[in-house]
């Protein structure tokens, strides 16, 4: 088991290589949720995300054999790049073994730092397995990215942190997929104050930790793709289960309309391009559960930025769709000159703007004289679509498909 002297010792042991990452307060989140909100920036460490803490605390703990050796991990990069740059920092070779959903950045930033990357399978067990069956036949230490004790005890040093930076925090709101890093900082809160309250955030996709919480076990479920890659793990570990289950407080499950809003609501008021497993911490309190924490002093994990750039229009649109300031819809106009005027000046009567119309005359039916048209929009929120509807009815404009 892992005790708050573990996380101390652990503390104490990775200080010199780990960055001491602000725990600030902010306004527009505060303003957002109705609480006082601070964000552990804890994207702010070398590689991008808190896993350094843990990967660096198990590096430091291996005997001289070992780190001659090498070690290796199953990853879906996190873990994968806090490895592989401490591995370099301390002259220890690093194999990482990553699903092939892994974002592309992250794999590339691991070969640059110098670890051996294998990409293998479509699920992190997958990788998990082919890890496990290189280090046997090599001789490699596998070191777990969630449910190994050292590995625990570094990421709850973000704890330690976070209550001297905000002593009077009343809840600490934690992504969550394999429950590593929620079971260290439950651990080390829980500890120092007890009537902190601890919010585990999951990801519909990879809910392992609720499922687990309701069988009383670890339990194995069908992963999903999901914004949240960092959180996309099949089965909690058994370890970081039997820590964090009797200390969290409540568990949040996320779809991915939730996520890719939070994304966006951060990028826009924070100016923070985070990945989706950091973003859940916001997502996780946008809603119900941010009404039941009103008036609380609340802390966010925002613990990962490493997004695939390649990802972020995606996420970006996917999150004003979410937000009701992007809507598309199809309706039939005449072909005759003048009836695609009239369709735009129902539209700009609402102050809504046309961003892209397609026609589709072929399919349009039997009339030569209409045709159906692919209208995308860009509006405020979701009661002004429901203006912008209500005006296209009165204008006579059915709305076949939206």
């Amino acid at each position: 088991m892992i005790s708050l002297a573990d996380i101390r010792a652990a503390h104490e042991r990775i200080r010199s290589g780990i960055y001491r990452s602000p725990c600030q307060p902010s306004i527009p989140l505060s303003e957002l949720i109705g609480s006082r909100v601070f964000c552990k920036l804890d994207l702010l460490q070398r590689t991008g995300s808190f896993k350094e803490r843990g990967a660096r605390n198990a590096l430091l703990l291996l005997d001289a054999a070992q780190q001659r050796r090498g070690v290796i991990a199953a990853s879906a990069g996190n873990h994968a790049l806090g490895l592989a740059y401490h591995g370099s920092l301390l002259g220890i070779p690093v194999t990482v073994v990553m699903p092939r959903f892994a974002p592309l950045v992250k794999v590339a930033t691991c070969r640059r730092l110098g670890a051996t990357v294998i990409l293998e399978g479509d699920t992190f067990d997958d990788a998990r397995r082919r890890a496990l069956e290189i280090a046997e036949a090599d001789g490699l230490m596998l070191i777990h990215g969630f449910n190994d004790p050292a590995v625990i005890a570094g990421q709850g040093t973000m704890a330690l942190e976070i209550l001297e930076d905000v002593p009077d925090a009343d809840t600490i709101v934690v992504p969550t997929g394999g429950a590593g890093l929620l079971a260290g900082v439950a651990v080390a809160a829980k500890a120092l104050r007890p009537e902190i309250q601890i919010i585990a955030v999951e990801a519909a996709a990879s809910a392992s930790f609720g499922a687990s919480l309701t069988a009383g076990r670890p339990v194995a479920v069908p992963s999903q793709p999901t914004l949240a890659d960092g959180l996309a793990v099949g089965c909690v570990g058994s370890l970081s289960f039997s820590l964090a289950a009797p200390l969290v407080d409540r568990v949040v499950t996320l779809g991915e309309d939730a996520i890719s809003l939070a994304m966006l609501r951060l990028l826009e008021l924070e100016k923070m391009v985070v990945e989706g497993a950091a973003a859940s911490a916001l997502a996780a309190v946008m809603g119900e559960t941010g009404r039941a924490i009103a008036g609380r002093t609340t802390v966010l994990l925002v613990c990962g930025g490493n997004i695939d750039l390649t990802m972020l229009d995606r996420v970006i649109d996917h999150g004003l769709v979410a937000d009701g300031r992007r809507w598309r819809f199809r309706t039939v106009i005449s072909d005759r000159p003048g009836g695609i005027a009239r369709l735009a000046a129902a539209i700009a009567a609402t102050g809504a703007s046309i961003r892209e119309i397609r026609h589709e005359r072929a399919f349009s039916g039997a009339d030569v004289f209409t045709t159906t048209v692919e209208v995308t929009v860009e509006t405020a929120d979701r009661e002004h679509i429901a203006a912008l509807r209500d005006r296209l009815a009165a204008a006579n404009f059915v709305i076949a498909r939206e």
